[in-house]
C-alpha cells in the first residue's frame, strides 16, 4: 500500500498480490488526524497489507523542506498505530504526473480534483514496485 500524504487529503493506492500493478484505492481526509490514522490502520487490516510506502515530497534539490517535514511528523504518529514495515520514497513531481495522466484520460477538472491524491499514490507505488522488481531481477 502507498500513501500520498497532504495537508488536506491522503491518497491511498494498493498493489495486486503479485506486486506488479499499483491501482488507486481511495482518498481520505487528513483531518482530524486521529480519524485519518484509524482509517489507514483499518485499510491495512482490511486489505491484509504487508508493507507501506509513503511518498516524501523532497525539494527539487533533494532536501527535506517544510512539506516533507510535515509528512515525516505524520508518519511518526502513524507508526504508533501500525505494525508493518514502512518505507519513504522520493515523490517529487508525482502530483504533476498524476494531473497530466488524468488530463490525457480526458477527466473533467472536478473528477481530477477528487482523484488526484489517490492517483499520485498509485504512481508512487508503481515507481516503488518497478524499482524493486528491477533490483531483484
Amino acid at each position: 500500500m502507498a500513501l500520498d500524504v497532504g495537508e488536506q487529503r491522503i491518497g491511498v493506492a494498493l498493489s495486486d498480490p503479485t506486486r506488479t500493478l499499483a491501482t488507486p484505492l481511495t482518498t481520505i481526509r487528513a483531518k482530524p488526524r486521529a480519524t485519518a490514522l484509524k482509517r489507514i490502520a483499518s485499510l491495512i487490516r482490511e486489505h491484509d497489507v504487508a508493507a507501506l510506502v509513503v511518498g516524501l515530497p523532497l525539494t527539487m534539490s533533494g532536501d527535506v523542506g517544510p512539506q516533507a517535514a510535515l509528512v515525516q511528523q505524520f508518519v511518526e504518529e502513524l507508526r504508533r498505530v501500525i505494525a508493518i514495515p514502512l518505507t519513504f520514497v522520493d515523490e517529487r513531481l508525482t502530483t504533476v504526473a498524476a494531473e497530466r495522466m488524468m488530463i490525457d484520460l480526458k477527466l473533467k477538472p472536478e473528477q481530477r480534483k477528487a482523484r488526484i491524491d489517490e492517483v499520485a499514490a498509485s504512481i508512487i507505488l508503481q515507481d516503488f514496485l518497478d524499482a524493486h522488481r528491477q533490483a531483484s531481477g
